[in-house]
C-alpha cells in the first residue's frame, strides 16, 4: 500500500452529534449511557480500550485491554502485576485509556491515577472467569521472553494436573482501577467538525468544557 494511497483513505462522519446539555454533569454515568448504546449497536469487542503507560525512563507504552467492571471510583481492567504493564504502574501510578466505537463514531479518552482492586475484589472476577483462563493466568509469565510457545503449553498441563477443579487466584494476578480525573467525549462531525466535551475534576467537582475539533 502506497503512502498516497493510505493519505487518500478518510471517512464523512454524519451519525450524530453531542451537545452539552446531552452530557449533564456526571461523565461517569454519561459514559455508561454511551457504553449502553454502543452495547446495544453490537459494537464489537465494546469494552476493548487502550491503555496507555509509561516506564521509569518516560518511554509511553500502549496496548489493549478489556475493561471488566465501572463504577463510582472508576475503571477496571485486570493484569498479571509483574507484567510491563504492572511494573509500569509501580514505578508511574498514571494511565490513560482510549474507547472507540467505529459503528457509534465515537471515542472516549480518559487519564487518572490507578490503584490496585482489593483482593477480595480481584479473587471474586478471578473465580467469575472459565477454567483455561484462570489456568492460563498461572501459565504465562506475562511480558517475560519464552524459547517458545511448547513452554507455555507445559506450564498449562502442569497446572491443570496441580489444581484440578480447584484453581485459586495467583498473588501476582489482580485488578487495577483508573480514577480518571479527565475524560473526554468525542462525536464524529462532517468535514472535521467534531464535537468535543471535556470533563476535568478539581477539588472532588466536575468542571465542563467545549474544545475545539
Amino acid at each position: 500500500m502506497s503512502s498516497k494511497h493510505i493519505a487518500d483513505i478518510r471517512t464523512d462522519y454524519r451519525l450524530a452529534k453531542l451537545d452539552e446539555n446531552e452530557t449533564g454533569s456526571d461523565p461517569l454515568m454519561f459514559f455508561a449511557r454511551w457504553f449502553a448504546e454502543a452495547e446495544q449497536a453490537d459494537v464489537r469487542e465494546v469494552n476493548a480500550m487502550t491503555l496507555a503507560t509509561v516506564d521509569n525512563n518516560f518511554q509511553p507504552h500502549a496496548r489493549i485491554v478489556l475493561l471488566k467492571a465501572l463504577d463510582k471510583r472508576g475503571f477496571v481492567f485486570f493484569s498479571n502485576y509483574d507484567s510491563d504493564k504492572g511494573h509500569q504502574l509501580d514505578v508511574k501510578n498514571a494511565a490513560a485509556l482510549v474507547f472507540f466505537w467505529p459503528e457509534l463514531e465515537r471515542q472516549v479518552r480518559i487519564e487518572g491515577l490507578v490503584e490496585k482492586i482489593s483482593e477480595a475484589e480481584s479473587d471474586e472476577y478471578f473465580l467469575s472467569r472459565p477454567e483455561g483462563s484462570r489456568i492460563g493466568a498461572w501459565a504465562s509469565p506475562q511480558s517475560r521472553p519464552i524459547s517458545n510457545r511448547a513452554e507455555i503449553e507445559k506450564n498449562y498441563s502442569k497446572y491443570t494436573k496441580q489444581f484440578g477443579k480447584n484453581i485459586p487466584r495467583p498473588a501476582f494476578w489482580g485488578g487495577f482501577r483508573v480514577l480518571p480525573n479527565r475524560i473526554e467525549f468525542w462525536q464524529g462531525r462532517s468535514s472535521r467538525l467534531h464535537d468535543r466535551i471535556c470533563f476535568t475534576l478539581y477539588n472532588d467537582s466536575w468542571s465542563r468544557v467545549r474544545l475545539a475539533p
